[in-house]
């Protein structure tokens, strides 16, 4: 591996760990879901080992994150045709999060329009 490649592993590693914690999984929940064993977790996590390009987008799913947001490929502006807007990624996040969860997002939607009316 060159020197740049382990900089890009210790970065993505990086960012696969901020995500995690984020969701408030441990390296344990997210091995579980991808199959493999936390130590290989640990591992890509901190850059010792490359994650596989076939486990980017099961990863991605994982982490609740746009594979390009994985792999540090966010652009900052987005088209105003593009399918995948920041309202668009939001709604499919909260799509995403249990019904209770769902219904308070719903709720603080409703008082926001409500106070915005009057």
């Amino acid at each position: 591996m060159t020197q740049d490649e382990k900089e890009y592993f210790k970065v993505l590693g990086g960012r696969v760990a901020y995500l995690r914690k984020e969701l408030g999984l441990t390296q344990v929940q997210l091995a579980e879901t991808l199959g493999i064993s936390q130590q290989m977790v640990a591992s890509y996590e901190v850059g010792r080992r490359r994650v596989p390009v076939s486990m980017l987008p099961s990863l991605a799913q994982a982490l609740k994150v746009q594979t390009d947001a994985l792999l540090g490929n966010e652009t900052k502006a987005r088209s105003k045709r593009d399918p995948t807007s920041k309202w668009q990624q939001q709604i499919e996040a909260i799509a995403q999060l249990p019904k209770a969860q769902q219904r308070f997002v719903s709720q603080v939607l409703d008082t926001v329009l409500a106070q915005a009316q009057r």
